[in-house]
């Protein structure tokens, strides 16, 4: 299985007032223009996938629902175990669900991609210092389940790579 880690595009800073519910708080209008051409050079680099889930923050699904205008990607469904503070091992047995997938995108949030790709790679949540800008992409491999430690991690790109 190869999984995509994809943090979500930028989104407007913080705001009490505007968005007292941080998980409403949308992409910023050049955010969310900046991840269409991202999200056109992953569609080169990944021509398909079996499964995006997505987080359903409104920051996160938005930028899944950008990604599934690509060809061969499909409609995102919701994954709580992406929540920004989810913890890693969550995310793990939830993907156990998609084990016959060959391709699976997830978008989240820091620091739960983070730890989540860390945990994968080296079995610890802290186990590897690995960021992911926002519309960046961490793609990991498995021989067998996703599970901790076994994963190997292939490559990471910025979302500036993607846009060129």
């Amino acid at each position: 299985m190869y999984l995509y880690l994809v943090r979500h595009a930028v989104a407007h800073g913080r705001d009490p007032e505007r968005w007292p519910d941080d998980s409403e708080r949308p992409l910023t209008p050049e955010g969310e223009e900046d991840f269409r051409a991202v999200a056109q050079g992953l569609g080169q680099v990944v021509p398909r996938v079996d499964a995006l889930l997505s987080s359903p923050y409104a920051r996160a699904w938005r930028t899944a629902e950008i990604l599934a205008g690509l060809k061969g990607w499909l409609e995102p469904k919701a994954f709580p175990a992406l929540e920004p503070n989810m913890p890693p091992h969550k995310g793990v047995l939830a993907l156990h669900a998609y084990d016959a997938a060959e391709a699976v995108a997830l978008v989240g949030h820091r620091p739960c991609l983070h730890e989540l790709s860390s945990y994968l790679i080296t079995g610890r949540e802290d186990g590897a210092d690995i960021k992911i800008k926002k519309g960046g992409v961490v793609c990991i491999s498995f021989d067998g389940l996703p599970d901790p430690g076994v994963g190997k991690l292939r490559w990471l790109f910025t979302p500036k790579i993607l846009r060129s």
